[in-house]
């Protein structure tokens, strides 16, 4: 019998189906209410909702269920593991689709990071669909260790799973229209793919040009009127609550009419502690419920929105014809997740994938170009402590603010014993820092006294909340090191290492002192990329991230514990417990995100798209 006739029959009761959910309260996508009655599964989709009998039956006791939960923007990179754990990590939280765009990986790798995620993702049970990185690298001013073309992204175009092109990161790029970003865009609506989003703060005519560039969404709101004014132009709104940046808060006016139509929820970086304990999704609708959100609302933003605006047919809703992807929970309010359905299948209950997920395990062979590319990426000498050295330049501060911009090769500054010299010519001497928000990406610009505090690398003073800050590049071994000073990290002693450095994932190291911070370096350069954290002369902890100085080869809770127990460790240094002392590092590097960040080059002024010196007078 063909499978279309049995799902017919099935659906109409003259056979009985497959699977039945018994006594179940179903939340309907698309009159927004709650249906009771049973739902009858036939071949791995919905084929009935109603009273029906099956060959095996489950009651549910009048449990809710709902449609798998979908994360319409990730980076899979972000969670430090490799996709078969992350798979693990999410499936028994409901989530039985991501879109993520492996822009991370593309940024150390190029085509074979993007070939290896693919081939990764392949055979789980979790459904993952791609978006084409965009910005490789992520502006002008940055160094990555790859460099995407159009004619490098066209033949993915054609792959069931690739669905468009990912986030548009370099706004002025576009607005400016930057040849290569045009092609790029006329490529992907030329085979009518969906064309991602990213332009914090843009507004007005600018947004207008940006949108009319075919830029459907953004993930990038702060606050609502932002997000307003987006929608109002037609954008979809991605709600994000991630590890670093938390806009949930600041959003929960898109969960009223008529804003919800056109919004929905994704998490764009997640670590693996947040996974296992906050969840995924069903954690950001608990989030928004908690906050007055109405749940059912919460839901479809979580499910049928990013499926409609994916494109995803046959996903996000209860119903007939719909695959049977489906949650099953005790409650609205604590949406406790009991048991989850892919395509008809069960694949996790009571907080654990089943045996038949696990087992689908494989061994991969990569290609010589993956090997290479992929898992040994660090390209970078060890460093010493006098490479790290920043002090003021009084011969080339006499030219007055003028005199501050600088080429890329000549951002670092000799070293120097200079203070004497500063303070007979009687000029106070100040210092640019990179302040940090809480709950935000974005920075601010502090401009404030140099000092010297004894103990301390130069211009680092804990009383002011301010250390150091180094970004050396590792992919090309350019030799590239920028330095320069991050505010509201909190850090009070020794020193933080991370080859996770948003887009172009270079070594960032902050500390207080140049010789913990050259040493924990020295740490992740040793294990081909990964996390570290020194104190006087030791290196305390660490974590090896080995695969594209990005993801672990490592039991997800393994990494979870090794990354709890450093960030506790950096809790107890003053690094605030309310900032994720990794994830929050990590933005630090990104020049697409305002007001400043430091990369290789040096301190990047992100609405200007230009460089500017760490001192002033």
């Amino acid at each position: 019998m063909k499978k279309l006739k049995k799902e017919i029959m099935a659906a109409s009761g003259e056979k009985k189906a497959k699977l039945v959910l018994k006594h179940a309260k179903i939340i309907n996508v698309f009159t927004e209410s709650i249906e009771e009655g049973d739902i009858a599964v036939e071949a791995g989709h919905i084929v009935g909702i109603g009273s029906y009998e099956g060959e095996k039956e489950i009651d549910l006791k009048g449990r809710y269920v709902c449609s798998g939960l979908i994360d319409g923007h990730i980076h899979l990179e972000s969670s430090m593991v490799l996709p078969e754990e992350f798979q693990r990590a999410v499936l028994p939280h409901g989530t039985t689709a991501v879109i993520t765009d492996p822009h991370e990986i593309a940024n150390v790798a190029g085509i074979p990071g993007i070939q290896y995620m693919m081939k990764s993702a392949e055979g789980l049970m979790m459904d993952v669909y791609f978006m084409m990185p965009s910005c490789v690298p992520a502006s002008r001013l940055d160094e990555s260790g790859a460099v995407l073309r159009a004619s490098d992204l066209n033949p993915f175009y054609s792959r069931k799973r690739v669905r468009g092109l990912a986030e548009m990161m370099d706004s002025a790029g576009i607005v400016g229209c930057e040849e290569g970003y045009l092609e790029k865009l006329e490529e992907a609506a030329s085979r009518s793919k969906i064309i991602d989003g990213h332009a914090p703060f843009l507004s007005g005519k600018a947004l207008n040009a940006y949108i009319t560039a075919g830029i459907r969404s953004d993930h990038e709101c702060s606050n609502f009127e932002e997000a307003r004014e987006k929608l109002a132009r037609g954008q979809w709104i991605m709600i994000r609550e991630g590890t670093a940046a938390k806009n949930l808060e600041q959003l929960m006016g898109l969960f009223d009419a008529p804003y919800y139509q056109r919004a929905m929820l994704v998490t764009d970086d997640k670590h693996p502690g947040d996974l296992l304990r906050g969840g995924h999704i069903d954690g950001i609708i608990r989030m928004a419920v908690k906050r007055g959100a109405d749940p059912i609302r919460a839901i479809k933003m979580g499910s049928y929105h990013p499926a409609l605006y994916f494109g995803l047919t046959g996903k996000g809703a209860v119903a007939p014809g719909y695959e049977a992807d489906l949650v099953v929970f005790d409650d609205l309010e604590n949406m406790k997740i009991w048991q989850v359905y892919k395509a008809g299948k069960l694949a996790a209950e009571n907080g654990a994938c089943t045996e038949a997920v696990l087992k689908k395990k494989k061994t991969l062979v990569w290609s010589r170009q993956v090997e290479e590319r992929v898992f040994h990426s660090f390209h970078l000498k060890p460093i010493q402590p006098e490479d790290l050295k920043l002090e003021p330049e009084p011969e080339k501060l006499k030219s007055g603010p003028e005199g501050l911009e600088s080429e890329p090769e000549k951002l670092k500054s000799e070293p120097g014993a200079c203070a004497q010299e500063m303070e007979r010519a009687d000029r106070r001497i100040y210092q640019r820092v990179i302040d940090l928000v809480e709950k935000e990406l974005i920075t601010k610009e502090r401009i404030t006294e140099w000092k010297n505090v004894e103990g301390f690398a130069p211009g680092v003073d804990i009383s002011r909340n301010i250390v150091k800050l180094a970004a050396l590049e590792r992919h090309h071994g350019t030799g590239h090191i920028g330095l320069g000073f991050l505010g509201n990290y909190g850090l009070r002693k020794g020193a933080v290492a991370t080859s996770i450095g948003h887009d172009s994932h270079n070594l960032v190291i902050a500390g207080t002192n140049d010789a913990d911070m050259a040493l924990a370096g020295n740490r992740v350069i040793e294990n081909e990329g990964g996390l570290a954290v020194a104190v006087d002369g030791v290196v305390l902890a660490d974590l090896p991230l080995p695969v594209a100085g990005l993801m672990a080869e490592l039991p997800l809770e393994e990494v979870d514990r090794r990354l709890e127990e450093m960030k506790a460790m950096l809790e107890q240094l003053g690094v605030p417990k309310e900032i994720d002392a990794f994830m929050t590092l990590a933005f630090v590097s990104l020049p697409v995100i305002p007001k400043l960040r430091l990369n290789t080059y040096g301190i990047i002024d992100v609405a200007e798209q230009k460089i500017v010196k760490p001192f002033d007078s």
